[in-house]
């Protein structure tokens, strides 16, 4: 599926090329990475682009299920298995809840298909341990020994670190400390010397915002991770949710056109964080959702005043209400803190078909209301029987991201979750938009 930008589109990318190739260069009097990448972009193979999906490995026993039979695997480089948790004994990794015993499968299929096999390490609910296990110089040799051997059992051949966040509470009873970043280098220093890490693909995935140092405050200077990581993938996405003051796209590729109270970040902006602390462009993956986020919206506030088809943009929505997204919806309950949280109002690609939201296609349908963002190139959907509506990313949306990763000269892209698309509509526009 090919989409073609108005004029003032096509300016809008360019500018946007241009400004991170500004700040490439901008950066080069202080890191000598920049030039550097920019010409190796230059000369870059499209082959040579990333295409990686994290498989969530209690979905294959969900409603539907989805197995590593059901990836498509010739259309990805690599696929990070979902999730091995570091736990309080720093010598044990857990894969509770996330079908262990079916990880050997999903590295055979990948490896017959030529394509990476990583373990995805930590996610929102299993990052609580992380600062603990690199804390210490002893906790950080400990460490190493644990995910290399975790790694030489499975035959994986990389780590994707998902902690979530360093120095920052993500679920709300992570161990933090002021040095998680320092802590975290080092051990990754660390294991870049080990016979077996120095062979591991090593990545991370990461917020929109550098990782946080000893002041709380984003990293200004983020190089040295440069130097052990093979890419980070930023996860641009859940930049407006339930926790927002308004209805708001999930994972925006630009806000900079949007007003000042609604630039919550993206992937623009995220791009720039990192390559300007030091992040060369071509070890950037940007980060993909093929889900949405829905919200309870009553009509008076779903529509623009004296409308009754064309939806608002930013509306307020009943923050006492918590919509049930589709069948792999959380229904609510304990998270790992012990703390009671509502359903998550998620609705996966595919949710939003068998919903009703969509046709078979992808497209909008006839009595569905629809928006589409051209700043953040976000699509809605308002079931005005319901009273839901739903931000999320359609076709059109992967491709102006892939056209960006191409145009910026990032490595590629990487979509949470493989099992959120459906006929592979999202993920073949992406592609198709970084090959153009």
């Amino acid at each position: 599926m090919i989409f073609h930008f108005s004029t003032s589109s096509l300016l809008f990318y360019l500018s946007v090329f241009s400004s991170l190739v500004k700040a490439a260069h901008e950066h080069h009097e202080h890191h000598h990475h920049a030039r550097d990448t920019l010409q190796t972009q230059a000369a870059r193979d499209d082959s040579d682009f990333f295409a990686i999906a994290w498989f969530a490995g209690w979905h294959q026993d969900s409603t539907p299920s989805f197995a590593t039979s059901d990836v498509d695997w010739e259309k990805y480089t690599h696929m990070a298995y979902s999730f091995a948790v570091p736990t309080q004994d720093v010598t044990q990794l857990s894969l509770d809840g996330s079908e262990g015993d079916k990880l050997p499968a999903f590295v055979q299929a990948a490896h017959q298909n030529n394509v990476k096999a990583l373990i995805a390490m930590g996610g929102w609910a299993g990052s609580m341990y992380f600062s603990s296990a690199v804390g210490s110089p002893e906790n950080r040799t400990a460490f190493v020994k644990t995910v290399t051997d975790f790694t030489s059992k499975y035959g994986l051949d990389g780590i994707n670190f998902d902690w979530e966040y360093p120095n920052k509470q993500g679920i709300g009873c992570n161990v933090i400390s002021p040095n998680d970043a320092m802590n975290f280098l080092a051990f990754l220093l660390q294991l870049r010397q080990d016979p077996v890490g120095a062979k591991l693909s090593l990545s991370a995935a990461t917020g929109i915002t550098t990782f946080s140092g000893p002041s709380g405050e984003p990293l200004t200077d983020v190089s040295g991770f440069a130097e052990v990581f093979d890419f980070i993938a930023i996860m641009n996405y859940d930049v407006w949710g339930s926790w927002s003051a308004t209805v708001g796209p999930n994972s925006p590729l630009a806000d900079s056109c949007a007003a000042s109270e609604n630039q919550q970040g993206s992937a623009a902006t995220a791009v720039k964080n990192w390559n300007g602390a030091g992040i060369p462009l071509d070890k950037i993956v940007l980060g993909v959702a093929s889900y949405g986020h829905s919200f309870v919206v009553p009509h008076s506030d779903a529509f623009v005043s004296g409308s009754s088809t064309e939806l608002a943009a930013y509306p307020p929505f009943d923050r006492t209400a918590f919509p049930h997204g589709d069948s792999w919806d959380d229904n609510g309950g304990p998270d790992a803190c012990g703390h009671h949280e509502p359903s998550g109002g998620t609705y996966n690609f595919w949710g939003l078909i068998d919903n009703g939201f969509l046709d078979q296609s992808g497209n909008f349908v006839d009595n569905i209301p629809n928006r589409f963002d051209s700043c953040s190139q976000t699509p809605y959907v308002y079931n005005p029987d319901t009273t839901i509506m739903v931000s999320f990313d359609n076709a059109q949306s992967f491709s102006s991201k892939g056209k960006f990763i191409k145009g910026a000269g990032l490595k590629g892209f990487a979509m949470w979750e493989s099992g959120g698309d459906y006929k592979n509509i999202l993920l073949d526009a992406i592609t198709a938009g970084m090959r153009e």
